[in-house]
């Protein structure tokens, strides 16, 4: 510890000290991200929303297509207090409806990734202009 000309008092660290600073440092500062980087990042948010929203759409139906099912083939319907022609219909309907759902999960995909890199294009073009000049 120096006592410093403006009266206060500075500090000198090891060099092992040193290092442990900047490590903590990097922690904290703001990434720099180069282009490449940034495209990569780009690209993942816009698959990563697509496949999200078609394995929750996918396992939706599969659950709701499994309920139906256990309707259909097993005695829930005497502990649920409804009739088996009920459950029958019940059953088989909710089948249907959670197929359906389950088989709409690769083409809702689709949509949602096509219209996210319709959103995204204009900053990916402008990044690989950036970058290809």
């Amino acid at each position: 510890m120096e006592n410093n000309t403006n009266g206060g008092f500075s500090y000198t660290y090891s060099a092992k000290e040193q290092e442990e600073l900047k490590r903590i440092r990097e922690k904290y500062a703001p990434k720099e991200e180069d282009g490449m980087a940034r495209l990569r990042r780009l690209d993942r948010e816009v698959t990563k929303k697509a496949e999200t929203v078609a394995l929750i759409i996918g396992i939706i139906g599969v659950l709701v297509m499994g309920f139906g099912m256990s309707l259909v083939m097993s005695p829930l319907a005497g502990s649920l207090g409804i009739g088996e022609t009920v459950a029958l219909i019940v059953g088989i309907s909710l089948g249907l409806i959670g197929a359906a759902l389950a088989a709409l999960a690769y083409p809702l995909y689709n949509l949602v990734l096509k219209r996210e890199r319709e959103k995204i294009a204009p900053e990916i073009i402008r990044i690989t202009d950036g970058m290809l000049k």
